[in-house]
């Protein structure tokens, strides 16, 4: 676990800007009959516009600047020519380094006339994410955000993935401690001001069990279900709330 200084913090800021400004490129380009490469294209764009380098793209063999999920992916869906199609949700996550620093946020997208059972679905990935954020807090666990993640997505019918988890982030992508979307309240990794993790629930309308296809990347759900993805980069506070950099 590493806490960050002032200055570290200072870097993640700027670096959570430009995920930000990508994030909000590929929400106005999203529309019925775009490629998913098509939307990488734009997220890559964005990203080396404002001086910034796309992180995903490279790492472990990974070949795009950011993860394209429709429908049924959970996460790590590799962006092609398949285009999206109205009624269609689509997560995209992207994670940027910029001098140093990362940044790293994931937004669900709704395509066109979207079904009311899918909106809901992702207004549930965005409120589980506040409900952990609320336990965000020097003093306190990892299992504390955990714990009332789970318990919120499950008391509104939906299942939160347990193979995938948040994470610490700094100078690299993924940084100690994990931060799981289930757990009991006391447990896990302390909380400590200057901490910076990401908070990203990964919930299902269905099971919560996932499967990886052949290349590798794509998560989908074992049952077929929809899923919905909602991530922010986040730093503990001393006191008071915490700071939600990718907003």
């Amino acid at each position: 676990m590493i806490v960050k200084t002032e200055k570290e913090r200072e870097g993640m800021r700027a670096a959570s800007r430009v995920v930000k400004a990508a994030l909000d490129a590929a929400e106005r380009f999203i529309v019925p009959g775009v490629t998913t490469v098509e939307i990488d294209r734009v997220v890559e764009q964005t990203i080396r516009s404002l001086g910034a380098i796309p992180s995903s793209k490279g790492f472990q063999g990974y070949p795009n600047a950011s993860c394209i999920s429709v429908n049924d992916v959970v996460v790590h869906g590799i962006p092609s020519l398949m285009a999206v199609k109205d009624g269609d949700i689509v997560s995209v996550d992207i994670t940027a380094l910029l001098n140093g620093y990362q940044g790293d946020a994931a937004r669900t997208f709704a395509v066109g006339n979207v079904s009311e059972a899918n909106l809901k679905l992702i207004a549930a990935a965005k409120d589980a994410f506040f409900a952990g954020l609320e336990h965000a807090k020097a003093g306190g666990r990892v299992g504390d955000i955990a714990s009332a993640v789970q318990l919120y997505t499950e008391l509104h019918g939906y299942g939160v993935v347990r193979a995938l988890t948040g994470h610490g982030i700094g100078h690299k992508m993924h940084e100690p401690p994990e931060v799981p979307n289930f757990g009991r309240r006391g447990t896990g990794s302390p909380l400590k001001a200057g901490l910076c993790i990401c908070i990203e629930p990964m919930i299902t309308a269905g099971d919560w069990r996932v499967k990886v296809d052949r290349d590798g990347w794509t998560v989908r759900t074992m049952d077929g279900s929809n899923a919905a993805h909602y991530e922010n980069t986040v730093i503990i506070n001393a006191d008071g709330a915490p700071e939600i950099l990718t907003l």
